[in-house]
């Protein structure tokens, strides 16, 4: 949905809609907040069980396809695999600098246009989004500097104190006492669908986790499934967004997972951190 979208069909906000400049998705009810957590209906947490799966089959595929032996191929060989596999591991190193916490200095090149749109994707998918402080640092570091402009207010009349109390937290994106907020972007794979050396359109698959871990939660953790993609430009030396736009899916079979108490949740929120995604 772009931004025009979506606040043309809202009349307080239709007169902003009309910028056509940058598209983004904005929060406009209680299950549905920026960076990809809204949720088109209750999903299961049983959805997990296929990412689990899919991951072991992939370590055993990689483990068998790169065992030694007396008449194996050469190194060469190995590197063909690797290419025929679209989402196998370029070798590069993930980048070593931050800006405002999040990874930056990004390649010129279309692995560092999927790593800026992964990373970037998980920072706008973080509860950091609904604080106003930390959500407009982020704008400001990983939008070009002219549609950061034109975000900021509208966010902080999207991220109202109206639509935090709908979710839970209180005007200042704070949980109650006793209870965690979560939302994450865990990217699942990118493609890079245009690229010049001063831009490029890259799409990223990702899961999503969103609401509130607590006794008395009424919206506990569950998974979403989207696909974000990204307009990036090459500026100041890296890769920064000019518009964005979400679509649903593709969405895997739920599998069977036991749903977790909400003190587990709480408590591998806490001990879990995110990762820099390198292509």
């Amino acid at each position: 949905m772009s931004l025009g979208d979506e606040h043309g069909s809202r009349g307080e906000d239709s007169g902003y809609g009309g910028s056509g400049q940058t598209r983004t998705r904005y929060p406009d009810s209680a299950g549905d907040v920026y960076g990809g957590a809204r949720r088109g209906g209750r999903s299961s947490y049983r959805s997990l069980i296929t990412v689990v799966g899919v991951v072991v089959l992939l370590i055993a595929a990689i483990a068998f396809a790169n065992r030694g032996g007396g008449d194996s191929g050469s190194s060469d060989g190995g590197e063909e695999r690797a290419d025929a596999a679209p989402t196998a591991a370029s070798g590069k190193q993930p980048v070593e600098t931050k800006a405002g916490g999040i990874p930056s200095g990004f390649a010129q090149d279309e692995q560092g246009a999927e790593s800026a749109a992964a990373n970037y994707a998980v920072a706008l998918g973080s509860t950091n989004m609904f604080k106003k402080d930390s959500r407009h640092e982020i704008v400001d570091t990983i939008y070009t500097s002219a549609a950061a402009s034109k975000l900021q207010g509208p966010m902080d009349k999207a991220y109202s104190a109206g639509f935090l109390s709908r979710l839970g937290l209180d005007a200042d994106g704070n949980p109650p006492k006793g209870s965690t907020f979560v939302s994450r972007t865990i990217p699942v794979g990118t493609k890079v669908e245009e690229y010049s050396n001063t831009s490029a359109k890259v799409a990223v698959w990702y899961m999503g986790l969103i609401g509130m871990s607590g006794e008395v939660s009424t919206d506990p953790v569950s998974p979403t499934w989207k696909t974000w993609t990204f307009n990036l430009q090459w500026s100041n030396g890296d890769w920064k967004i000019t518009s964005d736009s979400q679509k649903d899916g593709p969405a895997p079979v739920p599998g069977d997972d036991t749903a977790a108490t909400s003190d587990e949740i709480s408590k591998a929120i806490e001990e879990y951190g995110g990762f820099t995604y390198a292509r």
